[in-house]
């Protein structure tokens, strides 16, 4: 009795976590793209790159806006004129400070300097075409971060087609593996009645082994497709996602007429990162002007810490111009242009790169319909030879291994068929992620 009771335990615990681990969450293709959008890791990535490039733009504010510090010095001298200095800036000064032996050889003077410092820049051409090359490098990554989110999307669209076409092959080997079996009982009964050979039943059992592994790697892919899914949703889950739609093939002719968007995300951020390395390249050339910058200061002197007993303050302009540094200027003009050369040609090889896939992707999509057909054909014609020879070794009239082989191209071309109708819905996503 006690065996019976661990034995019946265990079983209610396999069963528990079996049923567990293969536990079906029902999602919409809509469903899988709003998760994705908001917990996909790639996104996520992008979007940080943009604030990156945000912060880059912000740091030029530097060009317009002033520069202000302040700071607190503590001082201890014998130094003659520092000493004398220091009494100076604090007001204490005496005519006898100005006794030659206290003159050349002071006692120790202690200072305290509270000075607030103020650096306006008023006009500096390079740092104005900077801050240009800056934004338009913001832009591009914003535009990048759209365009790496309708790539995802694609992925998705693309993970959720190739869970679709997972549950189907395990629809599809399920049957035949049903089929394969009854094929198998008919066999069976055959031979015992002495109308069939030993190595016919070894033949059938041969089949509906392959039958049986392929199931099991249909139910593989399955859960591969799950987890791969989950994956582009930023998800973790043991659970196993299942389509809310099946697949199915929906043409769509107007695509053939269609052409790439000039405001497509990647080809308007390609353009301007071009328009950033012509700003940096003018901003190279804009170092050659001067620059003129503005700037103040207020000081608080005392013997004291903290202390307030003199004050002052300084205003003043700077108007500088560095005429010649050696060569490095000219270098740096240089190949700011040829980066711009790059750039240019760069952007005339994505488009027309660009143009090229999409051209190819429509070939592809035509070929994709085109045996579409074929294959739907194809199936229909394997079907009704498989139907014709089941009859015929139901009443004994046909061979077992012509029985096997028109199981086995009617289980081909139903894979085929599924397989063609992915890859149809994938080149017409494709077409259209291309021309947006």
């Amino acid at each position: 009795m006690k065996g019976k009771h661990i034995l019946f335990i265990t079983f209610f615990l396999f069963n528990f976590l079996n049923s567990i681990a293969q536990q079906e969450t029902t999602i919409s293709l809509n469903d899988a793209l709003s998760k994705v959008e908001k917990n996909n890791y790639s996104i996520k990535i992008s979007e940080q790159e943009y604030n990156m490039a945000k912060a880059d733009f912000n740091q030029t504010n530097a060009i317009l806006l002033p520069n202000i510090s302040i700071s607190h010095a503590a001082y201890s001298t014998t130094n003659p004129l520092m000493a004398f200095g220091f009494k100076l800036n604090q007001e204490i000064l005496t005519p006898a400070d100005f006794d030659p032996a206290l003159l050349n050889d002071p006692n120790e003077v202690k200072n305290f300097t509270t000075k607030i410092e103020v650096q306006q820049p008023i006009f500096n051409a390079d740092g104005i075409f900077m801050r240009k090359a800056a934004k338009d490098k913001m832009n591009a990554f914003e535009l990048q971060s759209a365009r790496t989110k309708d790539y995802i999307k694609l992925e998705v669209t693309k993970a959720y087609m190739q869970l679709q076409l997972a549950y189907k092959a395990v629809e599809v080997l399920t049957k035949a593996k049903e089929a394969a079996l009854e094929n198998k009982k008919i066999a069976e009964n055959n031979f015992k009645q002495g109308y069939m050979q030993k190595a016919d039943i070894l033949s059938v059992e041969v089949h509906v082994t392959e039958v049986e592994n392929q199931l099991l790697s249909a139910k593989s892919n399955v859960k591969n497709a799950s987890d791969y899914l989950l994956f582009l949703m930023g998800e973790k889950s043991t659970s196993t996602l299942k389509p809310a739609d099946g697949l199915a093939s929906k043409l769509d002719l107007g695509l053939y007429n269609s052409s790439i968007s000039e405001n497509r995300a990647d080809l308007a951020a390609m353009q301007l990162s071009y328009k950033a390395y012509e700003n940096m390249y003018k901003a190279t050339k804009m170092s050659y002007l001067p620059k003129l910058n503005a700037f103040g200061s207020y000081e608080l002197y005392d013997d004291t810490l903290f202390g307030t007993r003199a004050k002052g303050y300084l205003i003043g302009a700077q108007l500088s111009w560095n005429v010649f540094n050696g060569y490095k200027r000219i270098g740096k003009t240089q190949k700011s242009k040829a980066e711009l050369d790059k750039a240019e040609i760069s952007l005339e090889q994505y488009k027309s790169k660009s143009e090229l896939e999409f051209n190819n992707a429509k070939r592809k999509l035509k070929d994709a319909e085109n045996k579409l057909n074929l294959t739907n054909l194809a199936l229909e014609q394997s079907q009704e030879a498989l139907r014709i020879r089941t009859n015929r070794f139901k009443q004994g009239l046909e061979k077992t291994s012509d029985l096997l082989i028109a199981e086995t191209q009617y289980l081909q071309k139903q894979l085929e068929y599924l397989q063609t109708v992915f890859n149809y819905n994938y080149t017409k996503a494709y077409v259209e992620f291309l021309t947006k």
